[in-house]
């Protein structure tokens, strides 16, 4: 299982939101790309990255920085979500060095969309599901839908979808760890690999992911608790390939 850092960004910086609240962030650092190396260093195999202002404007509003840190680290596979609504967006990002396009209100109101770009980009994009109460949120995770995520998922089996990035918002950067339980049943739900975001707080929250029952899941994002060094970046690497059987 990859453990994959989040670098959250707002206004250029890098912040953490709670609960995916725009007015109730912490800035990290100004300095994202000094960030990004930061966990390239401790042993990084992929980054997260979101542009929030990106998710809430529809459109891209942190493009330079998210380009920087493609151009520096270029060995190392950068995902992102934020903003991206079009084609154009998404060939510029494509061209730009980024390596796998996260979607995820357009995935839930066009979700050909998604079809679409995976035939353009194949084995590049990624279905960004955010839940509330076990529906999904959309626009920013300022809208709730009446979709569960299960029944969006499934929407995309044989599309060409990479992975699922699934992040329940209750409990994103409230260290309050990572809802295991809901990730298992979406896993053991679709045949789409599953990354588990929000709420990943210490090494138990990565023994219990890795120790799941069915399906493994694919990837943790991990966020406030890197920062708030709660939890190793290369420590938690070397857990979950051990847990994982890929030491």
């Amino acid at each position: 299982m990859l453990i994959i850092p989040a670098i959250d960004l707002k206004n250029g910086q890098c912040v953490r939101l709670r609960q995916g609240r725009m007015d109730d962030d912490t800035v990290f650092s100004s300095d994202p790309v000094a960030v990004a190396g930061a966990w390239v260093e401790q042993g990084a195999r992929r980054l997260h990255l979101v542009d929030l202002d990106g998710a809430f404007a529809g459109k891209p509003q942190n493009a330079a920085i998210v380009e920087s840190i493609c151009k520096a680290y270029p060995d190392i596979p950068v995902q992102l979500g934020g903003g991206i609504r079009t084609m154009e967006h998404a060939q510029h990002y494509i061209d730009a060095g980024l390596h796998y396009l996260i979607i995820g209100t357009l995935a839930v109101k066009e979700p050909e969309f998604v079809t679409e770009l995976c035939r353009a980009f194949p084995d590049r994009v990624i279905v960004g599901l955010d839940a509330k109460e076990g529906y999904v949120a959309t626009e920013g995770w300022a809208e709730a839908s009446t979709l569960s995520v299960s029944e969006c998922a499934s929407r995309f089996e044989n599309v060409g979808v990479s992975a699922i990035v699934y992040t329940d918002i209750s409990r994103d950067g409230m260290m309050q760890g990572v809802n295991a339980e809901a990730t298992a049943m979406l896993a053991n739900d679709i045949s789409i690999p599953v990354i588990a975001s929000g709420g990943v707080t210490n090494i138990e929250d990565i023994d219990s992911l890795c120790e799941l029952k069915g399906t493994p899941i694919f990837g943790a994002i991990v966020g406030r608790a890197l920062y708030e060094k709660t939890i190793d970046l290369a420590s938690a690497q070397v857990r979950a390939d051990n847990l994982s059987g890929q030491s």
